[in-house]
């Protein structure tokens, strides 16, 4: 495993190569993201909190996955054509991984290693939801779906893991965040 994040090597949407340290000096919302979920609006609030507080010095990566009940079937084109179509993504996307499992990507297993438990807002009963439709996590460090959401602080440390009902407008996020954003 790579000793930082900044060392991870990604893919953008569009193929081009990157990393993480591109986005050194910056907080980083990572979330795992899939087109046929009923999370899926979540990209809306992902664009607003992206467009608000990139001034600030925080940006917002997409990852698309397929790991979750196949909610993300397609190729990385149609999920760019996706996301601009319909939610008028600016921020970062990147090609589809796997973010659980075999074959996890280099980046998830450092973020999971990083931060072992999702952190989940007041009063959800979204784990009950999953469970009563028999989707638990394998292993209790496992991602649990999509739209989960790690935060990265200026210094490439991972700092947060928030459940995938987690929204932007929920306050633990939105104070997490903040607190970075002002570090």
């Amino acid at each position: 495993m790579s000793d930082s994040i900044y060392d991870i090597s990604v893919n953008r949407i569009n193929g081009d190569a990157a990393s993480l340290a591109d986005y050194r000096g910056k907080v980083v919302l990572v979330v795992n993201v899939a087109s046929a979920c009923g999370l899926t609006p979540q990209y809306a609030g992902l664009e607003k909190l992206y467009e608000d507080k990139q001034a600030e010095g925080l940006v917002v990566l997409g990852f698309p996955a397929n790991d979750f009940g196949a909610q993300e079937p397609g190729s990385n084109e149609e999920i760019a054509d996706f996301c601009t179509s319909k939610f008028s993504v600016q921020f970062p996307m990147f090609e589809k991984i796997t973010v659980k499992g075999e074959g996890q990507h280099p980046l998830y297993r450092q973020l999971v290693a990083a931060q072992p438990q999702a952190q989940e807002k007041p009063g959800s009963d979204f784990r009950a939801k999953l469970a009563g439709y028999g989707i638990t996590q394998e292993q209790p460090s496992d991602v649990l779906w999509n739209f989960e959401k790690f935060l990265i602080s200026k210094n490439g440390r991972v700092v947060g893991r928030f459940a995938p009902d987690t929204t932007t407008d929920d306050a633990i996020l939105k104070e997490a965040i903040e607190r970075e954003l002002r570090a």
